[in-house]
Formats: structure tokens, sequence, C-alpha cells
């Protein structure tokens, strides 16, 4: 089973934050709760890391990896052709569940997009994620921690049920604030065209208005 670490919602150890950082910049691959449900992050350019998320997950190698990301300012770093609406969008919504497909810059590994040429993104409002990727000053990859066909996980018991030995930290943080998905606009087409690919936490009719203003 993996090694799991109790940790505060509300305000996280700096001490537990600097070990998950550690064994993420080692390669390992980390359970943690998210602004949704418990998330599987590891280094999006460790790409053995990133491999083993798709065996655990049993996920399809031609779907991307979304990004926790630390701020609008690393987002265009890693990103290219980012339209006004993706600002438009970040400032009403971000930090928080809200999940943008933008296309991905030259310094994301194709693994990540999955040859896509695309990224999906979200600065998360949970204290510990965002601890975590402050910490990490870099990305990291925030796709469910459960394998396919199985129900999301809320708990880092489930996490661990679910996934075993499979990972090898979890960061139990109680029960996930919220049961639904991230909200994920597609911001990746032409210049002008959105498509919500996904209505979640965020409602599909308060993302509308700020893409209809």
């Amino acid at each position: 089973m993996p090694e799991v670490l109790a940790i505060d919602r509300n305000q996280p150890d700096p001490a537990l934050i600097a070990y998950c950082v550690y064994r993420l910049k080692r390669g390992d691959v980390v359970g943690m709760p998210t602004d949704t449900f418990y998330g599987l992050a590891v280094d999006p350019v460790n790409l053995r890391a990133v491999q083993q998320v798709y065996e655990i997950k049993g996920r399809a190698s031609s779907k991307p990896l979304s990004l926790l990301i630390g701020s609008v300012g690393q987002a265009v770093s890693l990103t290219r052709d980012l339209p006004p609406m993706f600002f438009a969008l970040a400032e009403r919504f971000w930090p928080g569940p809200l999940t943008l497909i933008v296309n991905a810059g030259s310094g994301l590994p194709l693994r990540v997009t999955a040859n896509t040429g695309h990224v999906a993104i979200r600065i998360p409002a949970a204290p510990i994620s965002r601890a975590v990727v402050e910490a990490m000053d870099f990305p990291i990859t925030a796709t469910a921690a459960s394998l396919l066909g199985h129900p999301e996980c809320i708990t880092a018991s489930e996490v661990c049920d679910q996934l075993g030995e499979r990972i090898s930290l979890v960061l139990d943080a109680g029960s996930a604030p919220r049961r639904e998905f991230s909200t994920i606009v597609d911001l990746s087409g032409s210049p002008g065209e959105w498509n919500i690919q996904r209505a979640g936490a965020i409602p599909a009719g308060e993302v509308a208005e700020i893409l209809w203003a």
C-alpha cells in the first residue's frame, strides 16, 4: 500500500508539502485532494512518471493529461495564441474548478498533450494543490485518482482501495469538498470559437455569460 500522510486541508504543513514535492521531483506518483475529487499528481516533464499515470489508470494514450498551474503568467509561458476569452474566464473563475483547453507551447512534452497540440489547464483553489504547485514552481498533472470505469475517489482510503501499490504516496485531507468534476471549456479552435465540453462544478450558464459578453 502507498504511504498515507494526514494533512490539513486548509492550512497544509509546509514540511509535508516539501516532502510531497521531493517525491514528485524524483518521479513518484502522488494522490492528493483537488478542488473536486482526489487526483494523481506527477511531474509532467518526467516522461517515465507520466507514462506510469497512463498505465495505472488504463487511460487511452490519445487522451492528454490536465495540468494544475500556479498563475496566469505560467499559463502564458506554457501555451501559445491565447485568445482574449481565456483571460476573461481566468479572471472570473480562477482559482477554481474551471479547466481551459488551449494550444500547447513547445515547452510541454508531447506525451502530456497526447500529440494533440493542446493542453488542459487550471489554477486550483484547493490550498494543498496550490501549495504543491507553488513549491514545485511548475505545473503538476491533475487526472482523477481512479481506474478506468471505476467511480472517482472522494477519500484517501478510496484511492488506496482502487490503486493500492500502483502509487507511492497519498495526502489524506479527508473527504473531497465537491462531488463534481471541473467544468471544461475548449478554446483551442479558431479565434472566437469556444465549446463547453463538460459542465461541472461551475455552471455552464455562468461560463457562457462571460463568453458571450
